[in-house]
């Protein structure tokens, strides 16, 4: 693994976390001081001003365009604007604890799905590491679990959409990738937007009063979602959809903690201990991922006659020029 490799994984994965919790913070404000619930509706907006910066930047030469195939991309592009689309609706049909659930399920589908349909290998201590990381964000977030049968559908058509759609391989860069799917994630996000949020807040969007102070923080969650969905993109990129979720776990517990200092939510010995459970299980994980990154790099080194039989396929593989090019999907806070 070169040195500008891990200083590009470590860059984005700052990004990632410095404009979740940003994003967060301004959508906390948005929402709850603001009295502007339309959460679906936003995002949309979000990825529409997350092309057009893109376009910009593709028109002053930052990046050029490169052709993919467009039924992909569009299936691409409908499969995870859907993906946000039932997990918002999964959150306004269901408890806090249920919608939690959902999310912490993301990872173990994900390993499922990339060791039956991709062949990759995960050793055991990466698995018993995740399942720490699961078990302190359970006990940090998770509350009641109160459950129904259109809830429990939507959480598992959320589930499976996330999951299908990260673990996606497109052999090009994450830049490219978001420039051409966010088009087609914003317009359907635009044509259903409204009406979810319409059946999960009873108000309607387009007769809602728009201040100046509503205005100017839908600006700003739009500029920071830009930040958002480039870093997602090229986090799951550069690195794995396992990693992007544990990823966003470290979110939560970065967000729990910010609430409770910045805007005094309620916090308990349970969420101090989960966190610090999760804090632990990530900590694991990272150890273990470069553990057997480097001993993939020690291999790959060796020659063939002193190769290993079987090989098991680190979390956080090396990756040559082509890997590092391949982006997989998108998911939003």
């Amino acid at each position: 693994m070169t040195a500008g490799f891990q200083v590009g994984v470590i860059s984005s994965l700052a990004l990632s976390v410095a404009s979740s919790v940003a994003i967060v913070i301004c959508n906390k404000a948005l929402i709850s001081t603001l009295g502007f619930p339309f959460a679906t509706t936003l995002t949309s907006w979000h990825l529409m001003v997350t092309f057009c910066t893109l376009h910009v930047a593709q028109r002053l030469h930052f990046f050029e365009p490169k052709a993919i195939d467009g039924q992909t991309v569009i299936l691409f592009g409908l499969l995870n604007g859907t993906s946000i689309g039932l997990l918002n609706l999964s959150l306004g049909f269901n408890s806090i604890g249920f919608y939690q659930m959902t999310k912490l399920a993301i990872i173990p589908f994900t390993v499922l799905l990339e060791t039956i349909f991709l062949k990759k290998r995960f050793s055991e201590s990466i698995k018993l590491s995740l399942l720490v990381l699961l078990l302190g964000v359970g006990i940090a977030s998770v509350t009641d679990l109160k459950l129904n049968m259109l809830g429990s559908i939507l959480s598992g058509l959320a589930i499976a959409t996330t999951c299908v759609g990260q673990i996606k391989r497109l052999k090009v860069s994450s830049t490219q990738l978001l420039y051409q799917s966010a088009p087609y994630q914003a317009a359907i996000l635009f044509a259903t937007g409204p009406f979810v949020d319409q059946l999960l807040t009873n108000r309607s969007v387009f007769a809602h009063k728009y201040s100046a102070p509503v205005l100017g923080f839908i600006i700003l969650s739009c500029l920071i979602a830009v930040s958002v969905n480039f870093s997602t993109f090229l986090v799951i990129g550069t690195t794995s959809p396992v990693t992007y979720q544990v990823l966003g776990h470290l979110k939560t517990c970065l967000v729990l903690s910010f609430g409770y200092t910045l805007l005094h939510d309620p916090f308990t010995l349970r969420n101090i201990l989960g966190i610090l459970i999760a804090i632990f299980g990530m900590a694991l994980y990272s150890y273990f991922s470069v553990k057997e990154s480097k001993k993939k790099s020690t291999n790959d080194a060796l020659p063939v006659s002193q190769m290993p039989d079987k090989e098991a396929e680190p979390l956080l593989a090396t990756k040559d020029n082509n890997d590092t090019k391949k982006a997989n999907g998108l998911s939003h806070d």
